[in-house]
């Protein structure tokens, strides 16, 4: 896993002269590519990558936000990175007699965002790896709808067999010498970096507002979401208390209740997209926080299981005017926990999906149809189709060898 070799230090007044999304990233990312064959691209590829908002909404609830990623073309926070990757993959790839195979193990929205911005890029083709009946019936509709240059393989495994199976032909140098391939998984910088900006923008935001840093519950599963803010943190940005909201799958909590790390079989919940066992970002955060005792000194992290997802999820309406997705329900969960347990200031709930992506779990409980995005209700329209692949590397490799 590659990390920075430092950190840029900024202040909120470094942005001054920044409002737009696209024009805070380009300032916020333009240390990572000085000297990189994209420098003079930073600025397009911001405006390309990231046309669509970030809005930070306050909830009729004192000092509670809503911090909204959904707006992108397949309705989760994934869209950012994503497009922000292909706009760089597309201006780097020179089409050759090989494409590139972005290569992408997915819990459920990854795939379809990795998806939606490569398709019909020439010279780069995307294979994606999703766990078969781990994913609500819509992500899998959209894994599978795109056709072309996407192939979507629906493992008979969990997420943690999808990720060791990309990790495996990442590694296998026989198979890249016949078989270019590149991620765009978290484990990619080209992914993670640019999360950074839509925090950025929010606490930014927020500082020109109050004067105050912005507090935030980052629902998590691969730890990819909340390492870009973290890292948006350390880079001197004014993020406040950093709280980690997972789903029953425990590792993190444990951790930083003073448990050793121990990743874990992975267990399915309602939040599907989080169930993740061995987050692989955890060892990026290792990194940043070397002394373990700091790390845990830094951060909350606690777990929501599916019973409290579902009464979140409930009085979402009555009580915050909102249906969340039931991995934002995790972060509201948490945000009402560490109130009860006296937490203050203004803190912002990362709502990472449209609850329409979940509308299975979500209509029951509040009681009537939600409305796709158009975007959304437009994937939906195609028609789809995913292989099966069994969780073992050679039937991975067979497929990216054209064998099957």
């Amino acid at each position: 896993l590659y990390v920075p070799k430092a950190l840029p230090t900024f202040t909120p007044q470094d942005f001054a002269a920044d409002e737009s999304l696209p024009a805070i990233a380009t300032r916020l990312l333009q240390p990572f590519f000085s000297g990189d064959a994209l420098a003079d691209e930073l600025a397009a590829i911001c405006t390309q990558a990231f046309d669509f908002p970030a809005p930070l909404k306050a909830l009729p609830v004192a000092q509670t936000h809503v911090l909204e990623l959904f707006h992108g073309p397949t309705a989760a926070f994934k869209d950012f990175g994503a497009r922000f990757l292909a706009a760089c993959m597309q201006r780097l790839h020179a089409v050759g007699p090989a494409p590139l195979t972005i290569l992408v193990a997915t819990s459920g929205d990854t795939g379809a965002a990795v998806a939606a911005a490569f398709h019909g890029l020439p010279g780069l083709r995307v294979v994606v790896l999703y766990p078969d009946g781990r994913v609500s019936p819509r992500q899998a509709h959209q894994l599978g709808c795109f056709g072309g240059n996407v192939r979507a393989l629906r493992v008979a495994g969990s997420f943690d067999d999808c990720q060791r199976l990309v990790k495996q032909a990442l590694s296998d140098r026989e198979l890249q010498a016949c078989v270019p391939l590149s991620s765009a998984n978290s484990i990619s910088l080209g992914r993670l970096l640019p999360q950074m900006a839509y925090y950025a923008s929010a606490s930014i935001g927020h500082w020109r507002r109050t004067g105050t840093p912005l507090d935030f519950v980052i629902p998590t599963g691969n730890l990819g979401n909340a390492l870009a803010a973290i890292l948006a943190r350390a880079c001197g940005l004014p993020l406040g208390e950093i709280a980690l909201a997972t789903n029953a799958n425990r590792v993190l909590p444990e951790f930083f209740a003073g448990a050793d790390y121990s990743p874990q079989a992975s267990v399915a919940t309602l939040a599907n997209a989080m169930d993740v066992g061995a987050p692989s970002n955890f060892e990026r955060l290792r990194w940043l926080y070397p002394d373990a005792d700091a790390l845990r000194k830094a951060f909350k992290a606690r777990a929501v299981d599916d019973e409290a997802i579902r009464a979140t999820i409930r009085r979402g309406p009555s009580r915050y005017a909102e249906v969340f997705c039931p991995h934002t329900a995790c972060a509201v969960r948490v945000l009402e926990d560490l109130r009860e347990a006296g937490a203050t200031g203004h803190w912002a709930v990362v709502a990472t999906a449209h609850p329409a992506k979940f509308e299975q779990i979500v209509e029951p409980l509040v009681g009537h149809a939600l409305t796709p995005p158009a975007a959304l209700a437009d994937l939906l329209k195609r028609p789809a189709h995913a292989e099966a692949l069994a969780a073992d590397y050679p039937a991975l490799a067979d497929v990216l060898l054209g064998k099957s």
